[in-house]
């Protein structure tokens, strides 16, 4: 404990007396300071003890006595020490008066008690007290250390919530609470996720503290790690500021889960280059092998169905790939699934269980960059956060090449349709007709049907609107030719018309499909 008025009082060298404020001698005492200025205030900070003798004052003027009391009390000093058999043999009774009632402790110092003395005790008992806060910080820095090599984090969190008489919460990259300490203190820990996602957002180290009415006590949130973009996050609730014996605990507590963070950095880049390798034999259609390489580490996942995931940033530079990896390896770890994550380029491909929390997370994280461009028509996503993902159907790992190119498209078609993610099922549920909006289709459909247009814009004839209705049919005669309200033989001639200026059979499948595409094409517009 820091040096209180009480304590110097019942310092037994120093024979001070009370002689006004006794109900608040248990205020800390920040330092003792000596000065005989009429007004002194300009040069103090707060937490003094000012002593005097009153030389530059007319310690017996009751009025003057208040107004320097009361600007005393204002600039925060915490006791007056008055030292009598200098200027005054006893204590004025107008600074008695004016002390008690401005409610300011007023010690009277005797003559054989020098000010230095009260400076000494003073400090000896600051040097003290900074002695104890170092002195209990190393062995909370011991203890810590102790419970992270034995127990993990969740031992340093438990050693941590001890230490500074609080709670503890670890978050992972994504922001999700992974471990408590005690456990009760799951529930508050969940409240603080939008502060620990505004804490992610700034480069790291980075701190915050949140309190106010909705928080049952004050929290110091810090994030973790050494790269820009925070890995984990750790929170301390406690009911008041923290000492200087907690705040090492706390920075204690934060190097070790950064070297923890940091070592789950290497280990995860080494898992990474593993992942690659099992992903380069999985198309390379060598299951097996694949197999011995992933061992325990990804083996799970290629028991069951998985989806092969593709990403690519929308923009040139976007960091949207990196907060995917997060979202989906975080909701992995939590559900304790296996994912395989392996950058390729300036793309991202992962492995997912089918219907695991991996994939529903890709998904969540998908949907709400959707929202967030339709929400902000007028102000476009910044690049950062664009992304476009193609997902796989539900494969085994014999057709891990196929469910690789299943993705590649369905993310090519999401890139077209201006969409941010897109399931290659949906393609082979919907129309091929979307597909035809493509500029490239639309300039080989006008490139095809321009002579015909042209023909048509002569006045000899319906070309097109006949070959859209000979197509329409089949190729069935007199159906299509009913449906123009010509004679078939009519058709007939028109139909090698169009023969003649495409310079195409239309006998050839290839060139009625290209004819009917290019139609849609153009009616599309």
């Amino acid at each position: 404990m820091p040096p209180t008025l009480a304590s110097l009082v019942h310092h037994s060298a120093l024979k001070l007396t009370v002689r006004a404020g006794e109900d608040r001698l248990d205020v800390p005492v920040r330092w003792a300071h000596v000065s005989e200025l009429a007004d002194p205030v300009p040069y103090m900070e707060g937490g003094e003890l000012l002593l005097i003798t009153a030389l530059k004052l007319d310690a017996e003027d009751p009025e003057a006595m208040r107004r320097y009391v009361k600007r005393l009390v204002g600039a925060g000093v915490v006791g007056l020490g008055f030292a009598v058999g200098v200027s005054y043999e006893e204590t004025p009774e107008a600074l008695v008066d004016a002390a008690a009632e401005e409610g300011l402790p007023l010690l009277e110092v005797p003559r054989r008690t020098p000010f230095l003395a009260i400076s000494k005790a003073v400090s000896a008992a600051i040097a003290a007290d900074q002695y104890r806060a170092v002195t209990a910080g190393f062995a909370a820095q011991r203890e810590l250390t102790r419970q992270a090599l034995t127990d993990g984090p969740e031992g340093l969190l438990g050693a941590l919530a001890s230490q500074v008489d609080g709670w503890a919460a670890l978050y992972d990259a994504s922001g999700a609470v992974v471990a408590t300490a005690p456990e009760w203190a799951g529930r508050r820990a969940a409240r603080l996720t939008a502060d620990v996602e505004r804490l992610r957002e700034r480069p790291a180290p980075a701190s915050a503290v949140v309190g106010g009415p909705e928080h049952e006590d004050r929290v110091e949130l810090h994030s973790l790690g050494t790269g820009r973009r925070p890995r984990a996050a750790l929170a301390v609730g406690t009911a008041a500021a923290l000492g200087t014996a907690e705040r090492y605990a706390v920075h204690a507590a934060i190097a070790l889960l950064t070297l923890t963070t940091e070592r789950s950095r290497a280990l995860h880049a080494a898992e990474q280059r593993l992942g690659a390798a099992v992903l380069r034999m999985l198309l390379a259609g060598e299951p097996d092998h694949a197999r011995a390489v992933a061992g325990d580490l990804y083996d799970g996942l290629l028991d069951a169905p998985f989806r092969v995931i593709v990403a690519e940033p929308a923009a040139a530079h976007g960091e949207a790939l990196a907060g995917l990896a997060e979202v989906m390896e975080s909701a992995g770890a939590r559900a304790g699934e296996a994912v395989l994550v392996v950058p390729e380029g300036e793309r991202l491909v992962a492995l997912a269980a089918d219907g695991g929390a991996a994939v529903a997370a890709c998904g969540e994280f998908a949907a709400a960059l959707e929202a967030a461009r339709a929400a902000g028509a007028e102000q476009p996503l910044p690049d950062e956060d664009e992304l476009v993902v193609g997902l796989s159907a539900p494969v085994g790992p014999i057709a891990a090449a196929v469910a690789y190119k299943q993705a590649g498209q369905a993310l090519s078609v999401a890139r077209r349709r201006g969409r941010v993610a897109v399931e290659h099922e949906q393609l082979a549920a919907g129309s091929v007709v979307p597909l035809l909006a493509d500029d490239a289709v639309k300039a080989f459909a006008d490139g095809l049907l321009r002579p015909l247009y042209a023909h048509d814009a002569t006045g000899r004839g319906d070309l097109v609107a006949s070959l859209r209705a000979w197509l329409s049919r089949h190729g069935q005669w007199d159906a299509a030719a009913a449906d123009l309200g010509v004679h078939r033989h009519t058709l007939r001639y028109r139909m090698r018309r169009v023969e003649e200026i495409i310079e195409r059979s239309l006998d050839d499948p290839d060139a009625r499909m290209e004819l009917w595409l290019a139609l849609k094409a153009t009616s599309a517009e």
